[in-house]
């Protein structure tokens, strides 16, 4: 039987009812719950949930509030109760990142978010329902929107509840991504609904007046409840012969009207009581309630029990929810702004003196200190004081409350008080997260007149130096550090930290001499045993320093000697991430090829575990590259499809290049200029700097034009990394060489033959031979030069320059000593499935009478034989029941990493969920055993 609240509701009821069908059966998906204020989105909701819990499906259910947008993700923190200690390790994990110091606080909690769900899905199917995303923070919609892009890798039913016709970017992406068919518009009850609904609230079927009454009502569900209420409350609604009729008096005009009413006939104590618990948002603690109206919880039992009867409140667990927001805005907005603002601040003040987490006093503080007719607002001391004592959760978990605070106390206190000087620095902390460097390098110059003591002078400018290395200023923070360490007074732990960031800005500007100097400085005072962040900061200064000079075996040493110095401290964690990428970088310009393979993998495991987008998309950008340059072309896809934000223009200029890259060797022309394309925008904003892949895949493209002199352009690249140009040489000296500019390619091939480390890095001697080979026409030379490549892993150049060799020994005549590097050429493009490196042998060697025999096809694009060796060990442990944080700890990879190998399994198998891809596997495995 359906409740009276949703009567006119069957058809949603049965889409919702099939859902938790498929649900259980394995498959997830995400839907939308749309309509007007009052329409039935919660008691739609509401059903779900128990219909989901009968199923035996764990539901979770938050909401967003009109009171706590501003702070990230509370909707998933209260539907998945992470509040205080929580004793459950995921819940635990999700606390702890929320309090990290970093800048990626809020990132990290979101990660952490995702891993509890994935952990909670693999125990049993779940349902999240987040109710009023239009009042949920940006961070929620986000990871509400990334959930329902991936709900076929879990058991998750996500159901959403919006007003119709989001204003907000972010809420329209999450239509889209729904789906037109995932969308339940709820649209005004039917007449017949309508009466049936009134009906049931008046106890008998409507007669004629009541009917007309109803019908102003417009079909919404909340207002005819809250006006047959009204009517029964007010002894107008009478019943004879089993009709229900109004009798003449004042009836309420609107949804509001009504509901005032219902307050109305609340008893002044409990009307106050819940004035009060208004204050706390639409869910509160009878706790909390008793906390702020300084009253004891067995005085507030009769207020909060007629409200319940009332049907004003209603329990939810160990809170107490209003039964609809309505309600709730009724009473908030029914204070006064003046009054509202003082029963904030005291509020705010009962909840800091009876030691709430700051959250919680922070919402309440927002609205008592935000400005209203440009009126100050008045700043308590103990608001100072406590903005002073507890920065850190507050700028993880809401920089722009934290910034919104501290701006409006800071003035409040006198330039000799040293905690505006504190203030000052936190608040410059979070207008950087906030993306407002500008404003906190402006703030903290303002600051420094005011600091007479030299560490606070010194820790001020360690905050400037960090805005501006935000905004690519470094040259200006070399001035202002060595400014800084010239004021007298400053103590050795401090000029310790301003000289480790002064040797880090010299190298990002660039001045690479000044700051391996200032580097070794900073270790010879102290070595490791000094300050950490500094004796860090002086390693990775080194790392660079070492790395532009070409001397990466020194490099490989700072790296490992910094990564060991930072870890296991939580406030190095930047440090860290930078030491696990430099090792990586190294290993693999050094061709150490799975040294650089974990090391990369561990890097951006534990940034993507962090969500820090930075470390984690430079992670992925070298993983990117060691995959195209060793021939795991799939898996290099996958590296340059993930979406982990953060992403640079030249980051996404190279995933662009190397996916370009590929699609060309594999003649897939329409995907490379796709590619092309969506790199061109991003390659403008680069201002001319050369990105090895990216030109490649342009030069080729002019080359296959026939428009040789443009390709020969734009690979000879000169003021550049090295690591930029290797990847050019070959490929410029033999196109040097075909047009016959023997002058470029000498000066071309002296490039590959000076390049730094040459005799210690197995590729960059194999490209000096190629390089050298192709200039003299020196088949022997292009062999050697094979030869490297393949003790450096390279496969393309490797079967490029076989094919060089085989061309100049069939232009000889000596057909015979062609056919082995022609033959070991057309073996390797075969097993890198490029198509357009065999189409353009066949051609070019056919003039000489050489044909190549039939080789093994490419990989099959469905069924098991379509999966690379990462997706099949992926779908192995996906088939074992593993959750995509248990595949990505057991793999050492990062979960996006995992989630996209998952996306690449069920598609390539035909299936659409774990459950149908276990099922699989487990009748391929059958099948296998019987037939041995």
């Amino acid at each position: 039987m359906v409740a009276a609240r949703l009567v006119g509701r069957e058809a949603e009821l049965d889409h919702v009812a099939r859902w938790i069908a498929e649900l259980v059966a394995g498959r997830g998906r995400a839907v939308l719950v749309e309509g007007e204020p009052g329409i039935g989105k919660s008691a739609l909701l509401q059903a779900a949930a128990q219909a989901a819990t009968r199923a035996g499906c764990a539901a979770f259910s938050g909401a967003g509030e009109e009171l706590g947008q501003a702070f990230a993700l509370l909707p998933l923190l209260d539907a998945f109760g992470v509040h205080g200690s929580p004793a459950d390790p995921g819940r635990a994990a999700v606390l702890q990142a929320l309090r990290a110091a970093g800048s990626e606080a809020v990132a990290g909690a979101a990660e952490a978010l995702v891993d509890l769900i994935d952990r909670l899905c693999s125990h049993s199917p779940v349902v999240l329902i987040i109710d009023d995303l239009h009042w949920a923070d940006e961070q929620t919609v986000s990871g509400f929107d990334r959930l329902a892009c991936s709900t076929a890798q879990r058991s998750l039913l996500l159901i959403g509840a919006t007003r119709a016709l989001p204003h907000r970017d972010d809420l329209k992406n999450l239509r889209r991504t729904v789906g037109r068919d995932s969308r339940i518009r709820l649209a005004p009850l039917a007449a017949e609904a309508v009466s049936m609904l009134v009906a049931a609230r008046a106890g008998a079927a409507p007669g004629p007046d009541l009917t007309r009454l109803a019908a102003d009502a417009a079909g919404n569900p909340l207002y005819l409840t809250e006006l047959v209420d009204a009517l029964d409350r007010t002894g107008r609604l009478q019943v004879t012969d089993g009709i229900a009729e109004v009798t003449a008096g004042h009836t309420p005009a609107t949804l509001s009207e009504a509901i005032t009413d219902r307050l109305d006939f609340l008893h002044p104590e409990t009307r106050n009581a819940l004035t009060a618990a208004a204050l706390l948002g639409t869910e509160f603690t009878g706790a909390d309630l008793a906390t702020v109206t300084g009253s004891q919880p067995s005085d507030l039992a009769p207020a909060l029990a007629e409200a319940r009867a009332a049907n004003v409140l209603v329990e939810t667990g160990t809170s107490l929810t209003f039964r609809h927001p309505l309600i709730h805005t009724a009473l908030y907005h029914g204070l006064s702004a003046t009054v509202r603002t003082a029963w904030h601040r005291d509020a705010a003040r009962a909840l800091h003196d009876a030691g709430a987490p700051s959250e919680r006093v922070a919402r309440q503080l927002l609205p008592a200190l935000a400005m209203k007719n440009d009126e100050a607002p008045t700043v308590d001391n103990w608001v100072a004081d406590w903005l002073t004592d507890t920065p850190t959760e507050l700028l993880g978990q809401a920089p722009p409350v934290a910034v919104q605070l501290l701006g409006a106390t800071i003035d409040h206190l006198g330039p000799t008080d040293r905690r505006r000087i504190l203030l000052a620095r936190n608040l410059a902390e979070g207008l950087v997260r906030i993306d407002r460097g500008a404003a906190a390098a402006n703030l903290i110059e303002r600051t420094l007149r005011d600091a007479s003591d030299p560490d606070d002078f010194a820790s001020l400018h360690l905050t400037l130096s960090r805005c501006r290395g935000q905004a690519g200023q470094h040259l200006i923070s070399v001035g202002e550090l060595e400014r800084a360490l010239a004021r007298p007074g400053i103590s050795g732990r401090f000029r310790q930290k301003l000289t480790g960031r002064l040797a880090q800005s010299l190298s990002y500007a660039g001045r690479m001499d000044a700051a391996e100097q200032v580097a070794r400085e900073v270790l010879a005072t102290g070595g490791d045993g000094a300050d950490a962040e500094a004796a860090c900061g002086a390693l990775l200064a080194l790392v660079a320093a070492r790395t532009y000079a070409g001397d990466e075996i020194a490099a490989l040493a700072l790296s490992e000697r910094a990564l060991g110095l930072a870890d296991g401290h939580p406030e190095l964690a930047d440090h860290y991430l930078m030491a696990q990428i430099n090792l990586g970088v190294v290993h693999t310009v050094l061709d150490q090829v799975r040294d650089a393979e974990s090391a990369l993998r561990r890097a951006q495991q534990r940034a993507d575990r962090a969500g820090n987008t930075k470390h984690a998309g430079q992670a992925q950008i070298w993983l990117t590259a060691l995959f195209f340059e060793i021939g795991r072309w799939d898996d290099a896809l996958t590296e340059a499809g993930l979406s982990s934000g953060g992403q640079t223009p030249y980051n996404r200029c190279q995933f662009e290049g190397a996916a370009a890259l590929i699609a060309l060797h594999r003649g897939e022309t329409a995907a490379m200029r796709r590619h092309l394309t969506a790199a061109e925008p991003l390659a403008d904003r680069l201002q001319g700097k050369v990105v090895g892949y990216l030109w490649l895949a342009r030069a080729l493209d002019h080359e296959r034009s026939g428009n040789h002199a443009a390709a020969l352009a734009l690979l000879r690249a000169e003021g550049s990394d090295m690591e930029e140009v290797e990847v050019l040489l070959a490929d410029a000296v033999r196109l040097a060489v075909t047009a016959g500019d023997r002058s470029a390619a000498a000066e071309l091939t002296t490039c590959a033959e000076t390049a730094p480390s040459r005799e210690a890095i197995p590729h960059r001697a194999a490209i000096a031979l190629h390089c050298r080979g192709l200039l003299d026409a020196d088949a022997a030379l292009l062999r050697e030069a094979a030869d490297g490549y393949a003790t450096a892993s390279r496969p393309l150049p490797r079967a490029q320059a076989l094919e060089a060799a085989a061309a100049l020994l069939a232009e000889q005549g000596d057909i015979a000593a062609a056919r082995e590097p022609f033959d070991a050429a057309l073996d390797i493009f075969a097993e890198l499935g490029a198509a357009w490196d065999i189409i353009r042998m066949r051609a070019r060697f056919r003039p000489y009478g050489m044909r190549p025999y039939a080789r093994r096809p490419r990989r099959p694009t469905a069924g098991w034989g379509a999966l690379t060796a990462a997706e099949a060990q992926v779908a192995e442990l996906v088939a074992e029941g593993l959750s995509n944080p248990e595949i990505a700890e057991r793999l050492v990879v990062s979960r996006r990493t995992v989630s996209a190998h998952v996306g690449q399994v069920l598609a390539k198998l035909q299936v659409r969920s774990r459950v149908e891809l276990a099922r699989l596997a487990a009748a391929r495995s059958q099948v296998a055993d019987g037939g041995t």
